[in-house]
């Protein structure tokens, strides 16, 4: 008998569990995986197992405000877009992206499935950035508002005006 079986989660039972992601401002998005943190009951902190098929993108290319991300690839290649800088990485690459985080994205544009392993905090509060999209999510608790970047103006309180004059 397994005695902390609620702590352990099978090989079996994540290959069970994989179910498709996509972001829907990406028609190329399309991951395959589980979210094996919060099946174990982690709230904290992600950790996900990944299978980005050949042809496919893991979601937007985009930044966090709050929340560190990172990346650990298993097998396969990819490109990681970080920047302005363009990177192909393979099995036992490590990518990190500290808060604020500088734009990134995965791609595979090779013939086998790329298999990574990705995380991050989870915060009740963040801020993500979609430069190409040219738009801003903000998610407060369970609430995700959208905006367009152009649409931001910087709030200025206005000088007090004296008193009886």
């Amino acid at each position: 008998m397994e005695r902390n079986a609620k702590h352990v989660l099978r090989a079996a039972e994540i290959e069970a569990q994989k179910q498709p992601y996509s972001h829907p401002w990406n028609p190329a998005s399309e991951l395959h995986g589980v979210q094996l943190g919060r099946t174990l009951g982690l709230a904290r902190t992600g950790v996900n197992f990944a299978v980005l098929p050949p042809g496919k993108e893991s979601f937007v290319y985009h930044s966090h405000t709050y929340e560190e991300e990172w990346l650990y690839i298993l097998s396969g290649r990819g490109r990681a877009e970080v920047g302005e800088e363009v990177y192909e990485v393979g099995a036992g690459d490590f990518l990190a992206f500290p808060t604020p985080s500088v734009a990134h994205h995965l791609t595979n544009p090779f013939d086998a499935a790329l298999v990574y392993l990705m995380g991050g905090e989870s915060r009740e509060f963040e801020v993500a950035d979609f430069p190409r999209l040219k738009r801003r999510m903000v998610r407060r608790g369970p609430s995700i508002d959208v905006y367009r970047s152009e649409d931001a103006r910087p709030f200025v309180v206005a000088p007090e005006k004296p008193v009886g004059r």
